[in-house]
């Protein structure tokens, strides 16, 4: 089987399992080469994430595509994340909002990362916290506002996390209306995420293959 086989294989057994046709499906390619973007984009692909900024400044000047950006971020590295993320997923620092507002010279679409457990080594906010972001990128002039991205803490079931992260973005939905996408789901409860209302769902492994096999 040759790899564009083995990749056309792999996208379509994850497309056949995504209930909702309005749903987003983003390929994280992270360590993987352009050559699978190049692949997967020649086979209908239209959105990929990177997790870090020299693999996204890389890969966007060579594929054209809808890239996001949904890795840590560090304050050095706004510039260069705003000249090639078209979306970033992971703003949770009212510094950064601001940074990113000041730097951009196009529009750049935004989710607010929300974290259910605290934890600062995962990234996010508590929902509490949700509030002074938004006003924040709702009075930016180069960012939009799409709505919430969460990742699940590793102590909670799928089910219980994401009905949690269900409850908190319907609540913010209804402040902010106009920001109703919620990127939550990975290769490993996509399915899961879809069915409490995820809109985007990050999958990298279940389409490209394990990283540490590589």
């Amino acid at each position: 089987m040759t790899r564009q086989d083995e990749l056309a294989a792999n996208l379509a057994s994850v497309q056949a399992r995504i209930t909702n046709p309005d749903v987003t499906l983003i390929v994280v390619t992270k360590t993987y080469p352009v050559s699978d973007v190049e692949t997967l984009k020649a086979l209908g692909v239209t959105h990929f994430g990177e997790n870090r900024n020299e693999e996204g400044i890389d890969k966007s000047a060579i594929v054209d595509a809808t890239w996001h950006y949904q890795g840590e971020i560090q304050s050095r590295k706004l510039r260069d994340i705003a000249r090639w993320a078209d979306v970033i997923h992971s703003l949770d620092n009212a510094s950064h909002i601001t940074k990113l507002d000041a730097v951009a010279d196009r529009i750049i679409e935004v989710f607010l990362q929300l974290s259910l457990d605290g934890d600062p080594n995962r990234g996010g906010v508590g929902e509490s916290e949700l509030p002074e972001l938004a006003e924040l990128v709702l009075s930016s002039k180069h960012l939009h506002l799409m709505g919430l991205m969460c990742v699940p803490p590793v102590s909670s079931t799928p089910q219980t996390a994401f009905s949690q992260i269900s409850d908190i973005h319907h609540r913010f939905i209804a402040r902010y209306p106009g920001s109703a996408s919620l990127s939550a789901g990975m290769s490993a409860d996509f399915e899961i995420a879809v069915e409490f209302g995820a809109t985007h769902i990050r999958v990298g492994s279940s389409i490209l293959g394990s990283r540490t096999a590589r």
